[in-house]
C-alpha cells in the first residue's frame, strides 16, 4: 500500500490547486492529496490548536479510542469527541470498525502563503 499524504493548503483561489496537482508529474503516479481553505479564518476556525494536539496524538499512537485519547492529552471525552467528528469531516482522521480513530496520511504538510497585494 502507498504512503499516504496530504497538504493543507490556504488559497482563495481553489482551482488553482486542482489545476496544480493535475499538471504535476504522471498521471497514473499518487501525487498525494490536498485540503484546501479559501480563507484563513476557515482554516484557523476548523484546525484550532486542540484539534492539532488531537490530530498529531492520532498519528502517534495509531489507532485509539475515544476515552484513551482523552486520557492522554488530559481533556474532557466529550470535548475530544466534537473534535474527532470536526477531524473525520475534514479526512484528516477516520474511525475503525472497533470504534477507535486513525489518521488515514502518513504525512501531512501545511502550506499557507501571505502574499501583499499592490493597489492596482
Amino acid at each position: 500500500m502507498e504512503k499516504r499524504t496530504l497538504t493543507i493548503t490556504l488559497d482563495s483561489d481553489w482551482g488553482r490547486q486542482i489545476r496544480a496537482a493535475a499538471s504535476k508529474g504522471e498521471k497514473d503516479q499518487y501525487q498525494g492529496e490536498t485540503l484546501n481553505f479559501q480563507r484563513a479564518d476557515e482554516f484557523f476556525s476548523m484546525l484550532t490548536g486542540n484539534r492539532w494536539r488531537l490530530l498529531h496524538e492520532v498519528m502517534r499512537c495509531g489507532e485509539i479510542g475515544i476515552r484513551e485519547l482523552a486520557r492522554h492529552i488530559g481533556r474532557d471525552v466529550r470535548r475530544v469527541h466534537d473534535d474527532i467528528v470536526v477531524l473525520q469531516d475534514l479526512g484528516l482522521v477516520d474511525r475503525t470498525d472497533g470504534g477507535g480513530v486513525v489518521c488515514p496520511f502518513e504525512d501531512i504538510h501545511v502550506d499557507i502563503h501571505v502574499e501583499k497585494k499592490l493597489a492596482a
